[in-house]
């Protein structure tokens, strides 16, 4: 039955139905869907400030939903701990009694909380501002304090409930990418909902679309962009801005590496599998040089040339984190990119027919039904 119909003949509301997903450590998990979705209703029922009246919440092995008062409290404590959307500050206190607050309640020592919240302070860029009350500060700066006090906690995990939501542009932008910083620098766990398609798919490692109180569907930016589960998820992505959401990542082909220019390209051609029509990056001093093709080498014996020197096209270096949009310079020129990762090892290659094709498509296919 429809939310609709429920609510019909109930008069109950569904708030999340059939929801079911794992969320790996030092993961970010973004949660997001259209108002009234129930995504802020899910976020509630993790740390039970909602009461779920069905199915299991799990942190490693403790059942959440089976913790009696004391044991929750001491889960909400030591456990998770929780950025709200309008900040949710104390105003009587100044910034560095807000942020030590939860150590406070914990009981830990005066000047052990005044470090940690004035560490979480500098990491959220308002050292110095310890003294000021929340009234004196922007927004933005607000929801600073606001996670201040909850990476101060020293929690496994934090909710964040549309954090960002009520900020500007601008200041929102900032803050996505010193969350991510933040991120890099701690690995904490971080389950972050939100109703901007594009925050999440910035943000997001993996993202759950909720539609009426059930996940449409889970995945990364790229598999949500490149492959909806249903059409409402097409839709609901279609506008999009794939060029700087999608990353080289997402197109990038497997490759076969010739250390040697002067490869002969019967050689080259045993490097690459019978399944295989990836291009060979060619290599000079450990740099990508040049990328060549099956048919490249295939035509090269019909035509005489013995050596993989002159064939393909030029090709360059490019983290596997670049977006698109900066590939498509490159891509236009005809030039192929070689993807490198975090340690600058060879991960793959694309085309430019790869990545401009990549920007174009826009078609919704049904996914195959698996039996």
């Amino acid at each position: 039955m429809s939310k609709e119909e429920i609510l019909a003949i109930t008069k109950n509301v569904v708030g999340v139905v059939d929801v079911s997903f794992d969320v790996n450590p030092g993961e970010i998990f973004v949660v997001m869907g259209l108002s009234g979705s129930g995504k802020s209703t899910l976020i509630r029922c993790i740390n039970r400030l909602y009461e779920p009246t069905a199915g299991n919440i799990y942190f490693e092995d403790t059942n959440v939903t089976a913790a009696s008062s004391d044991e929750l409290r001491e889960i909400r404590r030591s456990k998770v701990s929780m950025v709200f959307q309008h900040f949710a500050l104390l105003p009587h206190k100044s910034v560095l009694d807000n942020v030590e607050y939860g150590l406070k309640v914990r009981n830990v020592a005066e000047d052990e909380r005044t470090s940690r919240a004035e560490e979480a302070l500098d990491l959220v860029g308002l050292g110095g501002w310890g003294n000021y009350r929340p009234d004196n500060l922007s927004g933005g700066m607000r929801q600073r304090v606001g996670l201040a006090r909850a990476l101060a906690a020293g929690t496994d995990i934090l909710l964040m409930d549309e954090a960002f939501s009520a900020l500007d542009p601008l200041i929102k932008r900032d803050m996505q990418d010193e969350l991510l910083n933040i991120h890099d620098k701690l690995g904490v766990t971080i389950i972050f909902i939100t109703h901007d398609l594009n925050e999440a798919l910035k943000i997001g490692e993996r993202t759950a679309i909720m539609r009426d109180g059930r996940v449409e569907q889970i995945g990364s930016a790229t598999s949500i962009i490149n492959t909806p589960s249903s059409e409402y998820v097409h839709d609901f992505t279609r506008d999009v801005d794939r060029g700087r959401v999608l990353t080289l990542w997402s197109v990038m082909r497997p490759i076969n590496t010739i250390d040697n220019p002067e490869c002969k390209v019967e050689d080259a051609l045993k490097s690459i599998s019978d399944d295989d029509d990836a291009c060979c990056v060619i290599t000079r001093d450990g740099e990508p040089e040049r990328c060549v093709s099956r048919e490249d080498l295939t035509n090269a014996l019909d035509t005489g040339v013995t050596t993989c020197e002159e064939l393909g096209t030029p090709t360059q270096a490019a983290p596997t984190s670049t977006v698109l949009m900066d590939a498509f310079a490159a891509a236009s020129e005809g030039r192929c990119l070689t993807a490198v990762d975090r340690r600058g090892r060879l991960a793959g290659h694309a085309d430019p027919t790869d990545i401009i094709g990549a920007l174009l498509q826009n078609d919704f296919v049904a996914p195959v039904p698996v039996n």
